[in-house]
C-alpha cells in the first residue's frame, strides 16, 4: 500500500508523528507539493501509482485525478474539502474521507482569544512595557487602547454548530448574552442566555458578531456593506471560519469609517494572505495567520482521526465519506 502526504508540514512541522499511517502501508511525505500538473515538484509526479493521498490544502482537480489509474481513496486532512473533485473522484470509484470535528474546542477558544484581544490588546501594551514606556511614565499605570469589558454584553454568533456552541459556551461565562442564527436550531441549548433570532435581529442587536458558519453560495460575502449597515455602530467582528464570508473591502471600509470599532481575523480570502488585501491597512484590524486549528492537542487528534478513517477503509468499513 503506497500512501503519498501532498502538504503534510503544517499538520506536523516535526512534533507528532506519522506512525499510526505507517502501520496501515509505505508512507512519503512531502512537507508541500506545487499546485502544476508537471515540474519537479508536481502533483502528479508525487502522486502517480499510488493507493493512498492525503492532501490538506493541495488541490485535487478533475484533471489530475483522472490521470491517477490505481488511486483508491483520498484523505482530506481538514474538515473542508473543497480542495478535491469529489464528483470526479466518485466516477473513479476514489472514496474520499474528511475529518468534521477535531478543531472544535481549539478554535472555539481562539475566536474568544481573538475578541480578547480586541477588548485588552494585551500583546500591544507588553510590547509598550518592554520597551520602556511603563518604567519611563509618570503614572503608576496607563492604557494606549480603550479597554472594554464584555459582561452584560450581546454576541451574535452566526452558524450555531459545534464551534459556534463552544464559542458561545464560552461567552455565556464570560457573562454575555448570544444570539445565535443558523439553519437548524436545537431548541435545547436555549436559555435565558441563549436564543436562536433571524440574521436581521441578531446583526442589530449584537456588540460582537462571530462568524462559525460553513462557507457556502449562501454565505459567501456574508458580511458585506449592507448587513455592516444593519449592524450597531462599534461593532467588533470576530472570523476564524472562512475568509470568503467576508466582503475584505467593504470590512475595511467600515473599520477606517468608524462603523465597525474592531475586527480580528484569522483567515483571509486568498492564503496566504496578498499584500494588497485592504485589512492590511484597516484601523483597529488582527490579522493571524490561519492558527485556529494549530494547536498541538488539535493536530494530534486531526493526525488521528485521518488514520483511523484510513484504516476503515481499508477494513471495508469507510467513515466521514464525503462523495458517497
Amino acid at each position: 500500500m503506497k500512501i503519498v502526504v501532498l502538504d503534510g508540514y503544517t499538520l506536523n512541522p516535526g512534533d507528532i508523528t506519522w506512525e499510526g499511517f505507517e502501520r496501515l502501508g509505505h508512507v512519503t511525505v512531502y512537507p508541500r507539493t506545487d499546485y502544476t500538473l508537471n515540474g519537479g515538484n508536481s502533483i502528479l509526479e508525487r502522486a502517480m501509482n499510488v493507493d493512498v493521498l492525503l492532501t490538506n490544502k493541495t488541490p485535487l482537480s478533475r484533471e489530475i485525478i483522472e490521470q491517477l489509474p490505481n488511486l483508491k481513496y483520498i484523505g482530506v486532512l481538514a474538515t473542508g474539502y473543497n480542495v478535491v473533485d469529489v464528483a470526479a473522484a466518485k466516477e473513479k470509484n476514489i472514496v474520499v474521507t474528511n475529518v468534521p470535528t477535531y478543531g472544535t474546542d481549539s478554535v472555539g477558544q481562539t475566536a474568544i482569544a481573538l475578541l480578547l484581544e480586541m477588548c485588552h490588546h494585551i500583546g500591544a501594551h507588553s510590547h509598550s512595557v518592554l520597551k520602556g514606556q511603563w518604567e519611563n511614565h509618570e503614572d503608576w499605570c496607563y492604557w494606549n487602547y480603550p479597554l472594554i469589558e464584555l459582561s452584560g454584553k450581546t454576541m451574535g454568533i452566526i452558524g450555531y454548530g459545534r464551534i459556534g456552541q463552544s464559542t458561545g459556551r464560552i461567552a455565556q461565562a464570560l457573562g454575555m448574552k448570544v444570539l445565535a442564527f443558523d439553519s437548524y436550531q436545537n431548541k435545547e441549548l436555549e436559555s435565558e442566555t441563549m436564543e436562536y433570532v433571524e440574521l436581521d435581529t441578531l446583526l442589530s442587536n449584537s456588540d460582537v458578531i462571530a462568524l462559525h458558519c460553513p462557507l457556502f453560495e449562501s454565505t459567501e460575502g456574508i458580511i458585506n456593506k449592507n448587513t455592516i449597515a444593519k449592524m450597531k455602530d462599534g461593532v467588533m467582528i470576530v472570523n476564524n471560519s472562512r475568509g470568503q464570508l467576508v466582503v475584505e473591502q467593504d470590512l475595511a471600509d467600515a473599520l477606517n469609517g468608524g462603523k465597525v470599532s474592531g475586527a480580528a481575523l484569522d483567515v483571509v480570502s486568498s492564503e496566504p494572505i496578498k499584500g494588497n488585501n485592504p485589512l492590511l491597512k484597516a484601523k483597529n484590524c488582527i490579522i493571524t495567520p490561519h492558527i485556529s486549528w494549530a494547536a498541538k492537542e488539535s493536530r494530534q487528534r486531526l493526525m488521528d482521526i485521518s488514520a483511523d478513517n484510513l484504516e476503515k477503509f481499508l477494513a471495508g468499513t469507510p467513515v466521514n465519506v464525503v462523495n458517497k
